[in-house]
């Protein structure tokens, strides 16, 4: 789906203001509350707006411990231990990879001996082979899309 300029202006201010009303917003831009709408809808149809709800914090869940635990699962199993995986409510997302395993998983835990527990779980897995666990010491760099939302944009505007 084709972004253009009045749909990056859309995003940046999903992005820096999320709780603020459409009919803000459609003044904020100049534009009539019916085509933000329908602009909105139609990111939303076309997944690139992909969620509204708030975004939560694990640490202040009292599971401060974040992992990368990489997953290397039986060949012909990886579905089901995808689908094991989201009965984990430690494992806050998982992906399918290449390279140095199967699966990556980013595990939240409430201290080391939590995330421990957590990984054993993961071990005796039906279908995994064996695990390979990275801690993060301190996020660097948070999750964002801004500077993507920017960078299509000036391409837009190209």
């Amino acid at each position: 789906m084709a972004v253009d300029e009045l749909d990056t202006r859309i995003l940046r201010l999903l992005l820096e203001q999320p709780r603020t009303s459409v009919r803000e917003y459609a003044r904020i831009l100049g534009i009539a509350r019916g085509t933000l709408q329908a602009r909105l809808d139609r990111m939303e149809r076309d997944g690139v707006i992909t969620g509204t709800g708030p975004s939560l914090s694990p640490a202040a869940l009292d599971h401060p411990v974040l992992a990368f635990v990489h997953i290397e699962v039986t060949q012909g199993h990886l579905d089901d231990v995808g689908d094991a995986l989201a009965a984990v409510p430690e494992i806050v997302e998982a992906f399918s990879i290449t390279g140095g395993g199967d699966l990556l998983a980013r595990v939240v835990g409430r201290d080391n001996a939590h995330l421990e527990d957590v990984i054993q779980k993961l071990i005796s897995l039906p279908g995994v082979v064996r695990t390979r666990t990275e801690v993060a010491l301190r996020e660097r760099v948070p999750y964002r899309l801004g500077p993507l939302v920017e960078s299509v944009g000036r391409a837009a505007r190209a």
